[in-house]
Parts: structure tokens; C-alpha cells; sequence
């Protein structure tokens, strides 16, 4: 894969093999200045990627570039531009908020403290409070607050929403919003509620069951994607072929393409033809086998 100054990421035929699943040959790239967002059910792979990219996980074939480097040979200063947040807070629950920060931010050479302290005012977090006695939401803000005070270069987020209410997931896409304004920022987001990309993300990359469905900005994907709504009369074993995925009930069909211009061909005058959301393009794309009755 040739390296490509505009990529923060960089992976290229990635694969990682467990027992009972396979991440397999995935390559793409995080694009600075940009937000990519990472779907797919609960177990496609996203978390696996994400630890390969991070460096806490070895591939069995394949490479990861970050900043154009190896985390083997540059580890130290890949993970000091890098904010992490993850679904499974890792902090030492006996801990204050305060003493874990003075064992977090040695660490990172452009630790901010009046940053912290700025983060900690508008998630309404004590920094006197026990890490034990926060929900998971607040540990989440917690997490947040950490990756964003050391003036990082790229923030990956894994399920950074799982157990935030629906107020506080708006201000994080808020947040989000405010960081980008800054070019040089880059911002990979992984999550299964894909309503908070549908707001945010510039690029979305998908995977399903291991495998890398697309990697495409959003604006294009909405071009290409759409959802037939027809009588059943209307399905042959030809026109199957051009749905990733069908829904049959007893007085019709929802089908999801990847090829909407193929579609109003075919159905035009005899179908609803609209526009997908993420959501649905993961859904039918995850039940496509499955719902081929």
C-alpha cells in the first residue's frame, strides 16, 4: 500500500485470526482533518481493528501505519499524539479522579492541566470523587476528558456513547464538532448507534462479520445506496441479484442496493425508491443471507 500523506492510518491487508472469528484482509486509511466512522453490528470486528491500530493487538498478516510509521519501531511517540477512549473504563477504581490524573498525565509531554480542569467543569465531574463511585457514564466523561487534555493529534473512540444519555451524546457530537475546527485533527469514531455519524462523520466505513463492506465518504454512499419498496410480484431470481438485502412480508418487499441508479431503472413507476440511513444500510447488509427467502 503506497503511503498517503493525507492518511493519519494507514491499514493495509489486515488480518487477525481468533477461535471463533476472522478479521480478514482489510485495508484502509483515517484521512487527517477528518471524521471517519466505524460501523457494524456488535461483533463485526470494530473493536479487533481498533486494537490493531492502536498497537495492542499483533495481526497474523497485514500492516499498520500510523503517522506514517510502526508502532514496533515508534510506539512512544505514535501513542503520544493519540487520545483513547474505550467502552471498558481501565482506571483504578479506588482511585480519586485527581490521583488518577497524576498518574495519567506524566505520560503525555503536552499534558494540559488547565484543559483537564476545563473538562472536568463542563461534565460535571469532581475531581475528589472515588472512580469507583461513577456510573458509566460518567466514567465515559472521564475517559473523554483524558483523551482530549493532551492536545492529541488523532482521537480514536471505541463505543465512546455506550451508557451516555441522550443529552450528553449530543454535546459529545457537539465537542466533536468544535475539535475539527482545528485541521491537523483527526477523528476515528466506532459505534453501532449509527444516528450519531449521520450528523458528524465525513467518511464511514463498515464492516460485517470480519469484512470490510465499504470505506467511502457519506455524501457518496447515499448516492450509491437506496431502499425499493415494491410488490413481491416484482421479485425474480434477476432482480435478487441487485439487493445486498431483503425484507419479504406477506404484501411485499424492502430491499437495500448498492446500486440506486440500476434500481430506478428496473423499477421505475413501480416502486418506492428512498434514501437509506446507515442503520439500514447495516441491517440488511448483516440479514442479506438470511432474508433471501
Amino acid at each position: 500500500m503506497n503511503v498517503n500523506e493525507n492518511s493519519v492510518i494507514e491499514v493495509s491487508r489486515l488480518t487477525k485470526k481468533y477461535k471463533r472469528f476472522e478479521l480478514k484482509d482489510v485495508t484502509m486509511d483515517v484521512k487527517q482533518g477528518f471524521i471517519t466512522g466505524l460501523i457494524g453490528a456488535n461483533g463485526a470486528g470494530k473493536s479487533t481493528l481498533i486494537k490493531l491500530m492502536m498497537g495492542m493487538s499483533l495481526p497474523e498478516d497485514g500492516n499498520v501505519r500510523v503517522f506514517g510509521q510502526e508502532h514496533a519501531t515508534h510506539e512512544a511517540e505514535i501513542k503520544e499524539r493519540i487520545g483513547y477512549v474505550a467502552d471498558d473504563c481501565s482506571y483504578y477504581e479506588h482511585l480519586t479522579v485527581d490521583a488518577m490524573r497524576s498518574v495519567y498525565a506524566p505520560f503525555y509531554k503536552r499534558w494540559d492541566e488547565q484543559q483537564f480542569g476545563r473538562y472536568l467543569d463542563r461534565f460535571e465531574l469532581s475531581a475528589k470523587a472515588k472512580i469507583r463511585s461513577l456510573s458509566k457514564g460518567m466514567k465515559m466523561k472521564l475517559s473523554l476528558a483524558f483523551a482530549l487534555s493532551h492536545h492529541a493529534d488523532l482521537l480514536i473512540m471505541d463505543e465512546p456513547t455506550a451508557g451516555l444519555d441522550p443529552v450528553f451524546r449530543r454535546e459529545l457530537l457537539e465537542i466533536l464538532s468544535e475539535l475539527m475546527l482545528d485541521e491537523r485533527m483527526s477523528i476515528l469514531f466506532s459505534t453501532h448507534i449509527t444516528t450519531d455519524l449521520d450528523r458528524v462523520a465525513d467518511y464511514i466505513a463498515f464492516l460485517n462479520r470480519g469484512e470490510l463492506v465499504f470505506h467511502e465518504s457519506k455524501e457518496r454512499i447515499f448516492d450509491r445506496y437506496a431502499i425499493v419498496k415494491a410488490n413481491k410480484e416484482l421479485l425474480d431470481a434477476d432482480v435478487r441479484r441487485i439487493f445486498a438485502g431483503i425484507r419479504e412480508t406477506s404484501s411485499g418487499f424492502e430491499g437495500l442496493t448498492g446500486d440506486r441508479l440500476e434500481a430506478e431503472r428496473l423499477f421505475a413507476g413501480h416502486a418506492r425508491i428512498e434514501r437509506p440511513t446507515l442503520e439500514e444500510i447495516m441491517f440488511f447488509t448483516a440479514k442479506g443471507v438470511e432474508a433471501h427467502v
